[in-house]
This record gives structure tokens, C-alpha cells and sequence, in this order.
């Protein structure tokens, strides 16, 4: 009966330090979005049935730095499913993490283009056709006289951007469309171990951390999950921008604190509004003042979210018109702009209501 009893605390305290753990996690918002994504060559696929899933950028709440997960081929766990990539997305007060996964369609990631047929949106590498994958040589590296089932289509595309996040200051615009939206509620399949024991094994290796590679990491992709001394293996050619290692550190913060970035570009990049619950102390007043506050950040969220459209709609006209990255600068310097412009009314407004709360509390101190 006793050793029952401490089996039982036992487990009762791994559970609960578990538990603790999981939130520390998640209480911990990451300030700075990855690094670019790096210029790497597709390894040779190793055989058929195997679907190409792009390199991205992990993270390593431990040593608080970025990884690098190199790129690979991967069997399908089903015929007829595709991969969506994994990427990051701002999330009003750090960037999120969006895992990959298995389906019949490819759904949101980000517009991030990963490249190797996975520009931004879709999947331009390969297609299932009655019950075999086939390759499209335009953008696959595949080796005709073991495969066969190929065929060539040429594919336009902007391969100038190296982003590898959407949102935030500098991020990728994109929003998911409505059948990347109906993608994302069919039914998945989570990423298979193989790719679980591929993404440990680049957490594990000190080499593939950005503060390590400076964004140009030695091993890029594999031609298995896991084979990083495969002679297949190939290096990044070059980091997809300058890496910046001054600005990687102490990039975390507590979302449940979030601080406004002097370099806020858009409304989506801002903390949520602030809502401090009245307390002059009269429920009576508390109350009336409540109604004028909800009112109030009601009315300052449709203003972001108006101008958050505005902007994406300017966003996606520039790209119709393939404008240069003068004109984005320009773009984004006016966006920044108008963000901090709002915010500052925004501000003034919460202090107005705050002042007219202050008589009410003097009053009632008299009292």
C-alpha cells in the first residue's frame, strides 16, 4: 500500500512539473521573428513515392535561439495526401508557431515561399495521379531513369524573397484564401516520426542554431529525415540576408506584459487594446464607465481593422504591379506611419475617458 501511495505522489509530480513547464512555455512570447530563409540546392530524391517538405526555422525555448530544420524527402503517409509546410505567424504580442501537416489539399503557410514548388501557395512540385505521385521535373529534382512517372511544367514565379514569417514588422502580408481555408478543416495527419526524430535531431545539433550558422547553415537538406552525414546532404549557399546576431538576443518577453515595438508597420503588429475595469469606487459609476469603454474599444478595433485592409490592399496591388523594393520601402515607411498615428489617438482617447473618471473618485474620497 505504501509503495502504491509513492507510485501515485511520484506521478502526481511529474504531471505536475510537466504541467509547469508547458506553461513557462507558452507564457514566453518571441519578440524577433527567424532569421531569412537560406539559398540552398534540392538534394536528389532518393526514390518514388518520397514528397519534398521545405527547410524552416525552429525554435529552442532552452538556449532561446533559432534552429535551422534542414529540408527533406519524406514518404507520404497516405496516397494521395500532401505536406503543408510548417511557418511562422505574429501573434499581436510574439510570433507563433504553426506546425506542418498531412492532407488531402495544401492549406494556409503563411505565403511564405519556401521555393522547390511551394511558393507562397499550393504546390507546384508534384500532383497524385490514380494512386502514384507524379514529379514535375521544373521544380524537382528527381532522376528520370529511376523514376519515371514525371512530367514538365514550367512555373512562373517571384523567387526574390527570403522572408520566413508572415506578419509582424517586415513580414509576409498573405492571408489564407477560402479554399486554404477549407483545406485547413479537413481532415490531417500530424508530421510522421520520422520527421519528429528529423526536427530533434537539427534541435540537438549546436551547428544548425542561427547564432552558430549566422543564418547559413552547413547542413540545409537532407535526402532522408535524419541523414545529416549523407553525402547527399547539402549546405546553404548563402543566408537569404544579412544576419544580424546583435538583435537575436534576449529576444523574449511575457506575453501576459506585452510592450509596443517602436517599429510597429501595421495594426496586427500592435498589443490588444487595453481594457482596465473601472474602479472609482461607486458601482454605479464603475458600471456607466465600463459601457464607455467597452464602446470605445469596440470603435478602436474596427479603426485597426479597417486600416489593417486598407494596407493589405495596397500590399496586394503593389505586387500586381511588381513594384521594386524602393517602392515597398516607401510603402511600408508610409504604413508605419499611419500604425503609430492611430495608436497615438488611440492613446489619447483611453487617457480623455481615464481624466473624466478622476472627478467621480474625488467625490466620492470627500464623501
Amino acid at each position: 500500500m505504501h509503495i502504491r501511495f509513492r507510485r501515485t505522489l511520484l506521478f502526481a509530480l511529474v504531471v505536475l512539473s510537466m504541467s509547469a513547464a508547458s506553461l513557462a512555455q507558452i507564457g514566453v512570447a518571441i519578440r524577433i521573428g527567424p532569421p531569412a530563409l537560406p539559398v540552398y540546392e534540392q538534394p536528389l530524391c532518393p526514390g518514388d513515392g518520397y514528397l519534398w517538405t521545405p527547410g524552416y526555422w525552429g525554435y529552442d525555448y532552452d538556449v532561446t535561439d533559432y534552429y535551422w530544420v534542414p529540408g527533406t524527402w519524406v514518404m507520404a503517409p497516405e496516397v494521395g495526401f500532401l505536406w503543408t509546410p510548417a511557418y511562422w505567424g505574429w501573434g499581436g504580442d510574439g510570433f507563433v508557431f504553426y506546425d506542418g501537416y498531412w492532407g488531402p489539399q495544401v492549406g494556409f503557410y503563411g505565403g511564405i515561399n519556401y521555393g522547390f514548388g511551394y511558393f507562397g501557395t499550393g504546390f507546384e512540385g508534384g500532383r497524385w495521379d490514380g494512386g502514384h505521385f507524379f514529379y514535375n521535373r521544373s521544380v524537382s529534382n528527381v532522376d528520370i531513369t529511376n523514376i519515371h512517372n514525371v512530367y514538365d511544367t514550367h512555373v512562373t514565379y517571384n523567387n526574390e524573397s527570403h522572408v520566413s514569417y508572415n506578419g509582424g514588422n517586415g513580414g509576409i502580408s498573405a492571408r489564407p484564401t477560402p479554399g486554404e481555408e477549407a483545406a485547413g478543416r479537413e481532415r490531417h495527419v500530424p508530421p510522421v516520426a520520422a520527421q519528429t526524430q528529423h526536427v530533434q535531431a537539427a534541435r540537438a545539433n549546436p551547428q544548425e542554431r542561427a547564432s552558430a550558422n549566422m543564418g547559413k547553415p552547413s547542413v540545409a537538406a537532407t535526402p532522408r529525415p535524419g541523414d545529416f552525414n549523407d553525402r547527399g546532404a547539402v549546405p546553404a549557399r548563402e543566408a537569404g540576408a544579412p544576419y544580424p546576431p546583435a538583435n537575436r538576443g534576449g529576444n523574449q518577453g511575457r506575453s501576459e506584459n506585452p510592450t509596443v515595438a517602436s517599429t510597429a508597420v501595421h495594426p496586427h503588429d500592435l498589443p490588444p487594446l487595453a481594457r482596465n475595469a473601472p474602479n472609482t469606487g461607486s458601482p454605479k459609476l464603475d458600471r456607466k464607465y465600463q459601457k464607455q469603454l467597452d464602446k470605445q474599444t469596440a470603435a478602436q478595433q474596427q479603426e485597426r481593422d479597417k486600416l489593417q485592409r486598407t494596407q493589405d490592399e495596397e500590399h496586394v496591388t503593389l505586387d500586381k504591379q511588381k513594384g521594386n523594393d524602393t517602392q515597398r520601402q516607401q510603402l511600408e515607411q508610409g504604413h508605419q506611419q499611419q500604425t503609430q498615428q492611430l495608436q497615438q489617438k488611440h492613446q489619447q482617447q483611453q487617457q480623455d475617458l481615464q481624466q473624466k473618471q478622476q472627478p467621480a473618485n474625488r467625490e466620492v474620497g470627500k464623501k
